[in-house]
């Protein structure tokens, strides 16, 4: 059987769990499409994978995680008409995709835009969703004032970015000073985040906002409450403990296909565009994870993976 690499945590711990892993490469089944990884997105999600925090049902070591990437159709299983071996796609699994090959399903996974790098592709789709999950639920929609708490980051840019797609007049977005001048490029206006935050806000929307998106943690949360119009329309992704004290609908969806083909549309049509922080190699998949865990920069982390 043909063997591939991939990086796999044995026991749960600190970034050095990640260790190489040689395994067979997977065959597809009924449904299912093969492939070939060109590059996978570090997330918070993996970090929760590699600590123990996070522990989906069923899950044994040797654990390889991943849960975004891109690359090239490798193999169809039985039944798939919509790919072919050779295409490039996107898309996102639970787990796997810290490796050469990951299979998933046809429904997990779509064509990637020609104008869309793997690079940029593999750290693309879990940002995205989230951002369309989140400004689903909020009802964000045209003449909305907007506040995006940690708005710099990967999820925030691109919950900037689509709240203006979606015809949001102003968006607000909190992050430290060295970043604002990247919020104005992507069309929000920029405010320190930190104590006396809300006030901040009113000075920019005077009548308060109509949605507000936490990104960002407990505090930014709790001023978000001060300056929205509508409890109802204020959500974090981040914080559900401090949501439930607040009395805050918490966050509920799922990854779909539809919603990532409708963000690549957007990046295909200018709309939205992903900010790569720093690639690292997949055998540095310990690196990667102590950059996304430092807490600096902006933008993705990605991990490329060799032909």
């Amino acid at each position: 059987m043909k063997k591939m690499r991939a990086m796999a945590l044995r026991e749960y711990g600190d970034a050095e769990v990640l260790r190489p892993l040689e395994r067979e490469v997977p065959e597809p089944g009924p449904g299912q499409v093969r492939v070939r990884v060109r590059a996978a997105g570090v997330m918070p999600f993996d970090i929760g994978i590699r600590r123990g925090s996070m522990r989906p049902p069923g899950t044994e070591f040797p654990i390889v995680p991943g849960n975004e990437f891109a690359g090239t159709v490798d193999a169809v299983g039985a039944g798939v008409t919509e790919f072919a071996p050779g295409e490039g796609v996107l898309g996102f699994s639970l787990l796997g995709a810290y490796a050469e090959y990951v299979v998933v399903g046809a429904d997990q996974i779509v064509a990637k835009p020609d104008a869309m790098d793997f690079t940029v592709a593999g750290g693309f789709s879990g940002n995205a969703q989230g951002a369309h999950m989140a400004l689903s639920a909020l009802r964000v929609g045209p003449g909305d004032t907007v506040l995006i708490n940690g708005a710099a980051g990967g999820l925030g840019t691109l919950s900037v970015q689509l709240a203006r797609a979606w015809g949001a007049t102003t968006v607000i977005g909190t992050a430290s000073p060295r970043n604002h001048d990247h919020l104005r490029e992507l069309g929000a206006i920029p405010v320190t985040y930190g104590a006396g935050l809300a006030e901040r806000v009113r000075e920019i929307a005077p009548e308060g906002v109509d949605a507000a998106l936490d990104a960002a943690g407990a505090e930014a949360l709790r001023a978000s409450v001060e300056v929205a119009k509508d409890r109802s329309r204020v959500m974090t992704m981040v914080d559900d403990e401090e949501a439930e004290r607040l009395g805050l609908p918490l966050l509920r969806g799922t990854r779909t296909a539809q919603r990532l083909a409708e963000a690549t549309d957007l990046y295909a049509k200018g709309l939205l565009r992903l900010h790569v922080r720093a690639t690292y190699p997949l055998e540095q998949a310990a690196s990667a994870h102590r950059e996304v865990e430092s807490g600096h920069g902006r933008g993705k982390v990605i991990l490329t993976v060799a032909g």
